[in-house]
């Protein structure tokens, strides 16, 4: 499936802009020409310049170091997020088939609950509950994307529980561990694979809204949100401001959404290779024996 994704176009160029966006995330704060935090109040709201090639923000920051200090926690916190809810969803959407009907009704009645709870609502409450802190917040965001990945374990689990060669391997004293090591899990998890890449997309446009609004940062702690959320602000004086930091954060979940696309057509082109390879000694055998 990963080898079928670098034969396609969309998959080469979402994994470059993504292995770029990555470098920004880890080495993003050592490229800074600033300290983020530095203030200057002689170059409050400044033009793009050769000191300052994004300008200046309304406290005299540096833009541009500010955008490649907040790159690491903008991308982390995503990645926080999706892993909560990836956790939260995959153990019980796959527990539920396995354990019977008991833990099966209550997981779907939790994750149903779940479902009704707005992200921005509940992801609030937790930081006044918890903090107003990132890690609170991406964890209230984890929790509400858990359901996503419930049902999509949950059904690709289903497709393959029932097949008979997963009946036959229980029939003849397989462990359930056992077929899930060895039958499901290889079934299920380019499933999981694409969801986990779009919802990395849907996790940085939750938290660039969250840090939008204030909600989850400390000021001045820098993020892409925040600083989009400051240029909005001075719009009249700086029009170009917020070009730069929703370019980053269009640029990655676009890549982002590329390479779960790209991963759903890997995932098919490897199944139709599976059957072809299963079918085709069948009919070599027939044509040999006619």
């Amino acid at each position: 499936m990963f080898r079928s994704v670098l034969r396609q176009p969309t998959g080469v160029v979402s994994l470059v802009i993504l292995v770029a966006v990555g470098l920004l995330g880890v080495f993003g704060p050592l490229l800074a020409p600033y300290d983020p935090l530095a203030q200057d109040t002689s170059t409050l709201l400044a033009a793009p310049s050769a000191q300052h090639l994004l300008g200046t923000d309304d406290l005299g920051r540096d833009v541009l170091s500010r955008l490649l200090a907040g790159s690491p926690l903008s991308l982390l916190a995503a990645v926080e997020a999706v892993a909560v809810g990836l956790v939260l969803g995959v153990v019980p959407g796959l527990l539920s088939v396995l354990l019977g009907r008991t833990f099966e009704w209550v997981a779907l009645r939790v994750m149903d609950s779940l479902m009704t709870l707005p992200f921005l609502v509940f992801a609030i409450a937790m930081s006044a509950l918890l903090g107003n802190g990132l890690h609170q917040a991406m964890f209230a965001v984890g929790i509400l994307v858990a359901p996503g990945f419930f049902r999509v374990t949950r059904a690709a689990t289903l497709a393959h529980y029932t097949a008979p060669y997963v009946e036959a391997a229980r029939l003849l004293g397989a462990s359930t561990v056992w077929i899930v090591r060895t039958h499901l899990w290889s079934k299920i998890a380019p499933t999981i694979a694409v969801s986990t890449a779009g919802m990395l997309g849907a996790g940085l446009v939750i938290v660039s809204s969250l840090t939008f609004l204030g909600i989850g940062v400390q000021p001045p702690e820098p993020t892409w949100g925040g600083i989009l959320a400051t240029d909005l602000r001075f719009l009249y004086q700086r029009p170009y401001g917020p070009l730069i930091p929703g370019a980053l954060i269009v640029l990655t979940v676009g890549a982002f959404n590329g390479l779960a696309d790209a991963l759903r057509d890997g995932a098919r082109s490897a199944g139709q290779t599976v059957v072809r390879a299963r079918v085709l000694p069948v009919a070599e055998r027939t044509a040999h024996v006619r």
